[in-house]
Order: structure tokens, then sequence, then C-alpha cells
């Protein structure tokens, strides 16, 4: 069954929107190309939090939200069984390499919840770093250790290979810029600044 969200004055992360889009897949196709850009695929919860979060980034391009992990093609906001809302971020490796990548997005969520995000629950808001390659499999581990190292505990954010992408509806890309107040009404609400400052401190 589809997990549902905690509801607030704000709904959580997109159902203010109407009508469902056709999603697209974007395969990967294994080790990135020298001198090109690279990609990251992450899911941390709410898509819209991590766009916005990776967006802040010099080196990092247009991140595009969609969904990964599940079995279901063509899946939708309102049927995406099996998957998880990730965001797929371009970025120079010239510029951020993809290890720093990996630290930041895990200082940005709570890596010790493996029933969802913050206020979103249930299997689609759980966290993992999606590798596309060996290289990007080994810094993903080593960054998942060392944060294990600083915190003293056991982190439930697998690492695990990264399958078709679907691209989300229209109404979820750069939400947190098309809509600002919502967005930052949901966020704030949701309590995820509130929590990551509590895991991670300052």
């Amino acid at each position: 069954m589809k997990p549902l969200r905690i509801r607030l004055l704000l709904i959580a992360c997109g159902t203010l929107a109407a009508g469902v889009a056709t999603s697209k897949a974007a395969e990967t196709d294994g080790e990135a190309t020298p001198g090109a850009m690279e990609e990251a695929v992450f899911a941390g919860g709410c898509f819209w939090c991590v766009e916005s979060d990776l967006e802040k980034l010099d080196g990092v391009g247009d991140v595009v939200s969609g969904y990964t992990g599940g079995a279901l093609e063509n899946p939708t906001y309102r049927n995406h069984e099996g998957h998880l809302e990730a965001v797929r971020a371009p970025f120079d490796p010239a510029a951020i390499s993809y290890r720093a990548l990996v630290d930041y997005f895990l200082r940005h969520i709570d890596p010790f919840d493996d029933g969802g995000q913050f206020c979103d629950r249930g299997h689609a808001y759980t966290t993992a770093i999606f590798y596309n390659s060996e290289a990007q499999k080994a810094d993903a581990e080593a960054a998942v250790a060392a944060a294990e190292a600083e915190l003293g505990a056991p982190i439930v954010t697998p690492v695990r290979p990264l399958g078709a992408f679907w691209i989300a509806e229209d109404y979820h890309q750069d939400y947190y810029k098309k809509n600002p107040v919502r967005y930052r009404f949901y966020r704030t609400s949701c309590g995820r600044d509130r929590r990551v400052k509590k895991v991670w401190g300052k």
C-alpha cells in the first residue's frame, strides 16, 4: 500500500497539485566519461527539499526530482509503489567531488530513520545513496563509514546500485522556487531542519 504523509495545513510535498503527468525513465550507463558532467542520485525524503539543498552547491547543475529503486514502470506521484522519492543531480567533478556530495547529503538527512524522513513516513520517503559506478560505490561506502564514526552509531541509509530513474511530474520540479511560501511552510512544519541540527549539530 502506498504510504501516506502526515497532513499539515499544507499537505506535504505535492498533493496540492492536481492531475498526473507522464513520467520518463532515464537509464545510467555505468562509468562517467572523463571531463564530462557526472550524476549523483540520492533519496532523502521529500524530493523538494533534497533538490533545494543540493542546488545550493557550486558545481551542481539543475537537479531533477523523480522516482527510483522499485520495479514499477511509469510511476507517478499517486502511484510509485516500491520506489523512493529521489533526485538526480548533475555535477562538475572539477568543481565538486562525488564524495563531497555524499558527505553533504548525509548531513542534510536523518540517517538513523528507517521509516521515512521527518513528518513524511513510509518506504517512499526512506533514504538511499544510489551509485552508478564502482568508484561512486566506494566513495559512498567510505562516506557512510566516516559518518558512522563521527556520530558513533550505525547509519541506516543504504548504498544501492542505480536502476531506472523516472522523472517526476512537472509540478514537482523546482517546487521550492515556484512556490516559495508553501515550500518554506512545509519544510518548517515538517521539522526537517530542526531534526538535522539535532543529529548533526551546527
